[in-house]
């Protein structure tokens, strides 16, 4: 059965997803949300991610209260620059932050976090240096984004991902 169902959430959540964004329910989208929900799965079994392990689930549920807060306050900054609602010049720029975090699970998920917040979007990331380059829409000063992200997201992921 495992060889069948190898990940049967993960199978049951793409098969979901599928039949949501493939509107109305037809014979035709189930059977191609189960394709969907059989292949994905077996295809990531040929990859073996490693597991993951959370170390910490509290500090992850208080990482997950700030980025919701954050989401919510940068969108509506987001909006009130494009409405014009905001006084003052506003510049858009890169800055280049030294991450400590070398866990793939703890970048990736660094990655969703940066990229799904309004205003910001992670552009590049260098392994070899541990630099990542992100974009800023509201670019203020360089050295308060590099602690807003080290502070606010990368020393909590540390925390829930790093043995």
């Amino acid at each position: 059965m495992s060889r069948l169902l190898p990940y049967p959430i993960l199978s049951a959540c793409l098969a979901a997803t599928w039949l949501l964004l493939n509107a109305p329910l037809s014979p035709g989208n189930v059977l191609l949300a189960l394709l969907v929900g059989l292949t994905v799965p077996a295809v990531m079994l040929a990859l073996r991610p490693p597991s993951v392990r959370v170390r910490a689930p509290g500090t992850l549920a208080r990482l997950a209260v700030i980025v919701l807060y954050d989401m919510v306050r940068s969108n509506i900054d987001v909006a009130r620059i494009i409405l014009g609602l905001r006084g003052g010049e506003r510049r858009t720029g890169f800055v280049t932050i030294p991450l400590d975090m070398r866990e793939p699970f703890g970048l990736a998920i660094l990655s969703i976090i940066l990229t799904g917040t309004p205003g910001t979007l992670w552009v590049q990331y260098d392994s070899d240096t541990g630099c990542l380059l992100i974009h800023v829409l509201d670019y203020t000063d360089g050295e308060e984004w590099v602690r807003r992200v080290k502070d606010r997201y990368e020393r909590p992921l540390m925390q829930i991902f790093v043995p």
